[in-house]
């Protein structure tokens, strides 16, 4: 079984479906609140898991109660949580999102105890991360941590997938990452953000100054209209598949998830990302962000065609 391990942030999604996205000052009716599990690295280890890997997890949680449903809610999933650490006196994090009738959302985190993953922690599971096949990262916990990972995994031979969002204020700290990721899995604007090009520039020329920049390879996720991957001798533009959007929230954690799975089999970057791009569809069909994530069988069908999507 392909062995995926993930150092990321695990939070508590309290989601409100709302008709349009409030401005500054508004406030907008909207229907029941619905709470549920997320976090980046959450999202993207149970992506993992639904979709067959073995998965181990290292973040941080509260001592509190959304931090022990984290924790069982992870474990019923079959997510190895040992080296997932309960910080005291510390609350759990908290991503507070509304989205809207087209499936939109706007999203604001109160990170807690993800803010507390340490470089120690990476290194008290060294020897996982070296026996993993992938390594999968994202930004929502200290970066510190996130490069030690990095190192962990690149020194060990073992291939290295970065989802950088959010991307912090300073771009650059990002880009000193990047000859120790094997593939870089941005949405257009955070691509855009780290390779620090003109506005007007398309994602084929962002791709590549990406690669420039020390990336492995590049693949751009562009929502309904598909996925640009970029490799140092290829690039080629993998279809979406056409739903009808109720809630897009997990679907950049649905594709890096799905996407490392693929990869942990032996499949080539240019079949994984069409085994991602299948994920990240079903994921959009479906309210919450853990809830949404689909199953092996169902990515499986989709990619043959067989759920109309």
């Amino acid at each position: 079984m392909a062995v995926v391990v993930v150092v990321g942030s695990s939070n508590t999604d309290m989601v409100a479906p709302v008709p349009h996205i409030p401005g500054v000052g508004e406030t907008v009716l909207g229907s029941d609140l619905i709470i549920a599990p997320g976090g980046k690295g959450a999202n993207q280890a149970v992506a993992a898991a639904r979709l067959g890997a073995e998965v181990r997890f290292i973040g941080a949680v509260g001592d509190d109660a959304f931090g022990s449903s984290a924790l069982a809610g992870l474990r019923e999933e079959g997510i190895d949580v040992g080296l997932l650490r309960t910080v005291r006196d510390v609350p759990s994090g908290v991503a507070l999102i509304t989205v809207d009738r087209e499936g939109r959302n706007a999203i604001a985190v109160a990170p807690g105890a993800n803010a507390h993953v340490t470089e120690s922690d990476v290194r008290d599971a060294a020897g996982e991360i070296s026996g993993a096949d992938v390594l999968l990262v994202q930004l929502e916990t200290p970066l510190d941590a996130v490069r030690e990972a990095l190192r962990v995994a690149w020194e060990a031979g073992v291939r290295t997938v970065l989802n950088p969002a959010p991307v912090p204020s300073s771009p650059g700290v990002v880009g000193e990452m990047l000859a120790m990721v094997s593939v870089l899995t941005p949405n257009e604007g955070e691509a855009r953000e780290l390779a620090g090009v003109a506005a007007e520039a398309g994602p084929e020329a962002v791709a590549r100054e990406l690669l420039a920049l020390g990336a492995g390879a590049v693949i751009i996720t562009l929502g309904e209209r598909g996925a640009l991957v970029t490799t140092q001798d290829r690039q080629e533009m993998v279809s979406a598949h056409e739903v009808r959007a109720v809630d897009t929230t997990a679907a950049g954690d649905a594709f890096s998830g799905a996407l490392s799975v693929a990869l942990a089999e032996g499949q080539d970057i240019f079949e994984a990302a069409r085994f991602a791009s299948a994920a990240a569809a079903l994921s959009v069909t479906k309210r919450g962000a853990q809830p949404s994530l689909p199953s092996r069988e169902a990515v499986e069908k989709a990619l043959y065609g067989q759920l109309g999507l």
